[in-house]
């Protein structure tokens, strides 16, 4: 029948949603089969035909209400840049939404930070190119000290343990200035001072050139190509760990 797809589409839905509401007013608790059927208005048997099973369920919540509020972090990215938000401030509005969601969500946090889930999940993967593109809004500024990788690692382990920590720790005993410490020490990691100071090296604007290249279209795509691999060496050069103090690199050749 042409309309059942669309029939087994609103009912599966419709039950998300209700876990959802479910799971924010009650927490996972009340997250039964017996519990969301009966909310939802279905037999307990549609869950299972739906889901597979509670863990299917939950895993189906889990993206839901990610993929609500990586929405609204896109948009809140592509208003900033319409109007000309400091990237700076940006990243600082984003690493907030991020840690406030964490702390109200924790059933939805810690599922997806297991990285089996996480990395299946298509609205934790869109959540990662939210905060690329606010990364890349800093390297075009010529702010950024590490690359545009390193720096999205960066931000984004930081974050998840600030709000392991957070999650924790009895509420009555959390350290209100916890995120903006981490994130004040993550800046000195990521951030150039402005302007960049001569001693600072090129890495920032290596850096820069590096997230302008693929709009130079005064090069051809194998110029523009070689003109990034470039760059990528210089930068990856700047990242290196120096050698440890005593140690000499053994000469090549014989």
């Amino acid at each position: 029948m042409a309309g059942a797809p669309h029939r087994r589409d609103d009912a599966r839905s419709t039950i998300v949603e209700v876990a959802a509401h479910l799971l924010a007013e009650r927490g996972p608790a009340a997250l039964t089969t017996r519990g969301v059927a009966e909310a939802a208005g279905v037999q307990a048997p549609t869950l299972y035909r739906l889901f597979g099973d509670k863990d299917g369920l939950l895993d189906a919540v889990a993206e839901h209400v990610m993929a609500t509020f990586v929405s609204g972090k896109a948009a809140a990215v592509q208003a900033a840049t319409v109007g000309e938000v400091d990237a700076l401030d940006d990243l600082r509005a984003g690493w907030d939404a991020q840690l406030e969601f964490g702390v109200a969500n924790p059933t939805i946090f810690r599922l997806l930070s297991d990285p089996e889930r996480g990395s299946r999940s298509p609205a934790a993967e869109a959540g990662r190119r939210v905060l690329q593109a606010r990364v890349h809004r800093i390297a075009e500024a010529g702010r950024l000290r590490v690359s545009e990788r390193r720096a999205v690692d960066v931000v984004q382990s930081a974050g998840t343990g600030t709000i392991q920590v957070l999650l924790s720790t009895p509420v009555a005993e959390r350290d209100p200035g916890l995120g903006d410490s981490v994130y004040e020490a993550v800046l000195r990691q990521i951030v150039t001072d402005v302007p960049a100071a001569a001693g600072d090296g090129p890495a920032a604007p290596a850096i820069a050139l590096r997230a302008l290249a693929p709009e130079l279209d005064v090069l051809s795509a194998a110029e523009r190509a070689l003109f990034v691999e470039w760059l990528d060496r210089v930068v990856d050069a700047a990242e290196a760990p120096a050698p440890s103090p005593g140690r000499h690199p053994r000469p090549s050749g014989r």
